[in-house]
């Protein structure tokens, strides 16, 4: 059974590594235990939005890039084709009027 907290927990820790910080410094940025950080990146735990996101804040990454890379990787656990990121015309023009391909 694939679950949705074990990715959310290799990704924070991913990106943790990444950026070369120990949980000890993300957790004390973030406001979060440690001990809680430490289950979350385990699987162990189930995180809040608002913890994800000070977690994110913490690790300067954007909540949406955390969430694409596990849906992206939901998605090949699941056998799932991967598709091009492409957005409706008429949300890039919502979002970003400059970036419209009209």
């Amino acid at each position: 059974m694939i679950l949705v907290r074990h990715e959310i927990g290799d990704v924070l820790r991913d990106f943790r590594q990444q950026k070369g910080r120990t949980l000890r410094q993300v957790a004390s940025r973030a406001s979060v235990a440690l001990g809680y950080l430490s289950e979350v990146e385990r699987g162990q735990k189930e995180a809040s939005s608002e913890i994800l996101a000070s977690v994110a804040e913490a690790l300067d990454v954007p909540i949406a890039t955390i969430m694409r890379e596990v849906a992206d990787r939901l998605a090949v656990m699941e056998g799932l084709q991967t598709f091009p990121d492409l957005l409706p015309d008429e949300l890039v023009a919502e979002i970003e009027p400059e970036l419209s391909l009209r």
